[in-house]
């Protein structure tokens, strides 16, 4: 599939991204894999709600450039994961959302899990980004 571009950032990107990609780039579209609220040089992940959810969106964004694409507001999908899902959760969530997407809103899903990929991991991002004007 030489059509496809696969991508990943160094760190966390590179060590942890055994058998999948942190984001593929397709045509116009960049597809991001789930990014949690892990330090990309530490690997370490807070036990703080809302220090997860920053760390996920700031590596949506890490993710993004190193695709290929400007940023946030090229995103027009995002999927947040959650376990648990709680109204705390959301009100980050949005909180983050506001501030990434200040000019626009995105379509959004959220979607409440019994458990994430790695221990303490309380929060997941997906997102598909456009690259035209």
């Amino acid at each position: 599939m030489s059509h496809l571009k696969y991508s990943n950032y160094e760190g966390y990107g590179d060590n942890h991204a055994s058998g999948y990609s942190q984001a593929v780039r397709v045509g116009d579209i960049i597809k991001i894999s789930g990014q949690g609220g892990w330090d990309p040089n530490t690997e370490e992940i807070s036990t703080d709600l809302a220090i997860q959810i920053d760390q996920a969106f700031a590596n949506v964004e890490l993710t993004l450039r190193q695709a290929g694409g400007r940023g946030w507001e090229q995103v027009y999908q995002i999927r947040c994961y959650s376990a648990p899902i709680s109204d705390e959760a959301i009100a980050h969530l949005v909180r983050n959302v506001e501030k990434y997407c200040p000019n626009y809103r995105p379509i959004i899903t959220g979607i409440g899990v019994a458990k994430l990929a790695y221990e303490n991991m309380m929060v997941e991002i997906e997102v598909e980004a456009h690259l035209g004007s």
